[in-house]
């Protein structure tokens, strides 16, 4: 007989019915099978978080009405019995203040992007994460993906040699329409400044485009000059942007991100050339990496445990053997996967390895911020505060 393992304990703030983000987050933490869900405040409706819980088999006890509560009472537990790890999958204006409370009481936090409204937001819940030495996660999920860590090996290694040129490009077809003046919540407070914060496109998945970059280049945008627009009358957020970049080791690149190409559903795709060759990878078939060696026929690398041509950090993301593709819910359990082995092993300090965190979170912030003033200035290039330039690469 095995003695069963004991599992983390997970509470969520958010995520009531008809959240489809925090679905995945559940599904995901399920996946990797070492998180246990034991209390939550999910919806302020009364009726749906109730709902909510009875359905996730949450005991009524310990389904709270709102998210102090959930934190004063799941604190005053025993220790054996208490929450471990928050996710907070809420609107963009409660991330900061919910992950402040709950690191300082102890917790450890996985949230949903961004870190928090603005910059100066962010820069002060930093000083909470690292005083807290609570683990501090956000929810890049495409930086989970076991190909995009093989690309980000290859370029390191110099497979490519150096880098000049970073394409990357985001365009999603959902909001080409006025979702929100139909009564789709999700894109209502997306377009509420006072939910989502300055950035809208920009913010929900030009960060993701941005912070794929700069993983698999491994170097930092440093300058960058960008063009924002609202194309659905009424909106009052970007659903559009354009930007030219140059980054700290001398390539140049191209960010493309839009929630209203038509037709588009999820095709986020970085394209890395060197002066030895270039990679593509397209996040609507994740489990193919192409390789463009100079003056050699293309090779597609594809995912699959045992394949003795992939690195160890892309094969150690891998579940099955190759022709069985990864997927979205694979990416969000190899943060989770990594997130319990920091809780599990004790890991000191507030970063656990292979998860963005906080400074992952600072860098985002801080090119939202960036590109609008660019946008909206006279300026031909911008500089990133160069303080946080270099930073996130230090997490993974």
């Amino acid at each position: 007989m095995y003695a069963a393992a004991k599992k983390i304990r997970m509470g969520f703030v958010g995520g009531g019915e008809g959240s489809f983000i925090a679905r995945a987050h559940r599904q995901a933490a399920g996946l990797d099978g070492r998180f246990e869900l034991v209390c939550g405040a999910f919806s302020r409706d009364s009726a749906n978080n109730q709902r909510t819980a009875a359905a996730l088999g949450v005991a009524a006890e310990r389904c709270y009405d709102d998210w102090q509560t959930l934190l004063a009472r799941e604190a005053a537990l025993p220790a054996e019995q208490r929450m471990q790890l928050l996710v907070i999958v809420t609107p963009n204006h409660l991330h900061a203040p919910i992950a402040r409370e709950a690191l300082s009481a102890g917790f450890h936090v996985f949230s949903e992007k961004p870190a928090a409204l603005n910059l100066a937001e962010v820069q002060a819940l930093r000083s909470v994460v690292i005083n807290s030495q609570r683990i501090y996660g956000l929810a890049h999920t495409y930086l989970g993906y076991a190909m995009v860590w093989q690309a980000r090996e290859m370029v390191a290694s110099g497979v490519l040699g150096r880098v000049r040129k970073v394409l990357v490009e985001y365009p999603q077809g959902w909001l080409s329409s006025d979702a929100a003046g139909q009564g789709n919540k999700q894109a209502g407070w997306r377009d509420d400044p006072a939910q989502s914060g300055i950035g809208g496109c920009i913010g929900d998945i030009g960060t993701h485009a941005f912070s794929l970059a700069e993983f698999v280049a491994g170097q930092s945008i440093q300058f960058i000059s960008a063009m924002l627009g609202s194309h659905v009358k009424g909106r009052q957020l970007d659903d559009d942007v354009a930007m030219l970049f140059k980054m700290r080791d001398g390539a140049s690149g191209v960010l493309l991100a839009s929630q209203v190409c038509a037709g588009e559903e999820n095709p986020l795709k970085i394209r890395v050339y060197g002066d030895k060759g270039g990679l593509e990878w397209r996040q609507e078939e994740p489990a193919s990496l192409i390789h463009r060696p100079l003056d050699e026929p293309m090779r597609v690398l594809r995912s699959g445990v045992g394949q003795p041509w992939l690195c160890a950090a892309a094969t150690q993301r891998m579940r099955l053997p190759a022709g069985h593709p990864e997927g979205y819910l694979e990416a969000m359990a190899n943060l989770y996967g990594a997130l319990a082995e920091a809780i599990l092993q004790g890991t000191e300090g507030h970063q656990a390895p292979g998860v963005p965190g906080i400074e992952t979170g600072l860098r985002g912030m801080a090119f939202i911020e960036t590109a609008i003033a660019n946008h909206l200035g006279n300026e031909k290039w911008s500089e990133i505060p160069g303080q946080l330039t270099g930073a996130p690469h230090n997490e993974q």
